[in-house]
């Protein structure tokens, strides 16, 4: 990997990261346009660079949670089902999901498609939007148990955290921004814990010149977070997501096309 290389993956990242698009499936498929050699490196690069982008809402939010100990504790209670899931399936995902990009596609297409089957159904219950800072503790811990459990999901290469956790929330109840804010904070001890059980079963994976390509692409991760998360705040407050389900129902035909034409 090249400094280029590193700087162009933290961009992806940091954009993608909480879109409801994956962006793993997009560091995955950047990363073999870019014709990056696979390596035990480059999967842990595209899992820790995702720390950049969780300083970003780390810093944005600060004010309002760390004080707030009731919103830790209900984050806290949403964690525990997705890490009990991850930790179930960390071998089976990055050493076969993460390598397949027929799983990657699949997942995208079939994404893609549930989000707008459910912006429709959703669109007709004319659910006020109105939202308040308040709202994040109205979040029960029940609710939040379920969109662990849901997050989870986000395993499997292509499904997306933040879709499957704003989906979930929208499905029970919870106001459009107020949801896309929760699954911003749960994704903080989400992907501080992926990323140091990574680094615990590949200890030696970061030598040299890595730790200064990993370095590049966390600082580009956390500088394009702030401007994904603070785009994507505008943008529910007027929008649906259907731009976004389209978006993975193309990108997943090109990759099956792809795939097709190599075979």
């Amino acid at each position: 990997m090249t400094i280029i290389q590193s700087f162009v993956m933290g961009i992806v990242e940091g954009l993608t990261e909480f879109l409801p698009i994956s962006s793993t499936a997009h560091l995955i498929f950047t990363g073999e346009l870019l014709r990056i050699p696979a390596s035990e490196f480059l999967k842990t690069f595209e899992i820790s660079i995702q720390l950049g982008a969780i300083l970003a809402v780390v810093i944005i939010y600060s004010k309002r949670v760390w004080n707030n100990l009731g919103l830790i504790w209900k984050l806290a209670a949403a964690f525990i089902p997705t890490s009990i899931i991850g930790l179930i399936f960390y071998k089976i995902v990055k050493n076969f999901l993460m390598e397949s990009n027929l799983v990657i596609a699949i997942s995208l297409l079939l994404g893609g498609i549930i989000i707008i089957l459910f912006e429709n159904w959703y669109s007709k219950k004319n659910v006020s939007e109105i939202a308040d800072d308040n709202d994040l503790n109205k979040i029960t811990y029940k609710q939040a148990v379920i969109l662990g459990a849901i997050q989870a999901l986000a395993i499997i290469p292509g499904v997306s955290r933040a879709g499957a956790t704003i989906i979930g929330g929208l499905a029970q109840g919870i106001k459009r921004k107020t949801i896309v804010e929760f699954s911003f904070l749960l994704a903080i001890p989400t992907m501080l814990a992926a990323t140091a059980l990574d680094i615990y079963k590949n200890p030696t994976v970061f030598s040299g010149n890595q730790l200064t390509l990993w370095a590049i692409g966390f600082i580009t991760s956390f500088i394009t977070a702030i401007i994904g998360v603070k785009f994507l705040i505008k943008y529910v407050q007027k929008n649906d997501f259907k731009i976004f389900g389209w978006y993975r129902i193309v990108l997943g035909l090109i990759v099956l096309g792809l795939i097709l034409l190599i075979k």
